[in-house]
């Protein structure tokens, strides 16, 4: 149970780390917020057309006596824009993960080379759209288990009982591990691991990923909240994958300035 607290603890160490380094905070913000209109965009039109898009699906229903048609479609209007938020949840890190590849390298890489002994980061050696290609098959690979995960909790949510007790809270640690996954990819793919090897990794030490993860996709349903989130957990994602792999982090200096330039504190420590 130890682990659940030291991956909040990460997931705390990483947004109190771009707090203290403000430019990497605002270079992390943009995939956000990109993402957020598009998916804004597509909550808006379910919620617009989703009764349309029933009432189209479901001509059978036409000649039922009233008010058992209106009444079915309703209920499947309201699960189909349930579906529609579960799926943004699950796939909003993922794509914001990849509209901000560059933005998440970049910071990933600085708090590496910052919590690192030998003040260095290590480097996937790949070219950008090789990195880009691989993250985006991943990412695809990672969506398509927690889309068969979301689709069996959802027909679990029917059964009495547990179906609106035990299945949301499954659901909940589920979405924490696939958030995890996809954040601290970012960290692992750099250093080679692929997908299967970083699902080995995650799964060795579930308490701890479900402490990072976990609280984080309750805060995700926070409208906005992911946004202002996102850089803080790539950083928080780094320091939990640095521990998985059993790197050495160096302790913070609590005497250290804030708005140093982390670069030039990594250059300082290099020729030191």
């Amino acid at each position: 149970m130890r682990d659940l607290g030291v991956g909040f603890g990460y997931l705390l160490k990483g947004q109190r780390w771009v707090g203290r380094h403000g430019k990497q905070y605002g270079f992390g913000l943009l995939p956000g917020l990109i993402a957020l209109v598009l998916y804004a965009a597509a909550l808006v039109a379910l919620a617009l057309w989703g009764e349309d898009f029933v009432a189209w699906a479901t001509p059978f229903a036409d000649d039922w006596s009233s008010p058992w048609p209106g009444l079915f479609r309703g209920f499947l209007t309201a699960v189909l824009f349930a579906l529609g938020l579960l799926l943004a949840v699950l796939t909003f890190t993922a794509v914001t993960l990849l509209i901000g590849q560059p933005f998440y390298e970049s910071l990933s890489e600085k708090v590496d080379a910052d919590v690192s002994p030998d003040g260095t980061a290590p480097e996937s050696g790949l070219p950008f759209w090789r990195e880009l290609w691989i993250s985006a098959r991943d990412s695809l690979r990672v969506l398509v288990r927690a889309g068969l995960w979301g689709l069996l909790l959802f027909a679990l949510g029917f059964l009495p009982l547990a179906g609106q007790t035990v299945v949301p809270v499954v659901g909940f640690f589920v979405t924490g591990f696939f958030l995890t996954e996809e954040l601290a990819a970012v960290a692992l793919q750099r250093r080679g691991v692929d997908l299967r090897a970083r699902l080995t990794l995650l799964r060795s030490r579930k308490t701890l990923v479900w402490g990072f993860g976990t609280p984080l996709g309750l805060a995700f349903l926070v409208p906005f909240v992911a946004v202002f989130l996102m850089p803080g957990a790539v950083a928080g994602a780094t320091l939990l994958a640095r521990d998985l792999l059993g790197e050495e982090t160096a302790q913070e200096d609590p005497d250290q300035d804030p708005d140093q330039d982390p670069d030039r504190d990594r250059d300082r420590r290099i020729t030191s």
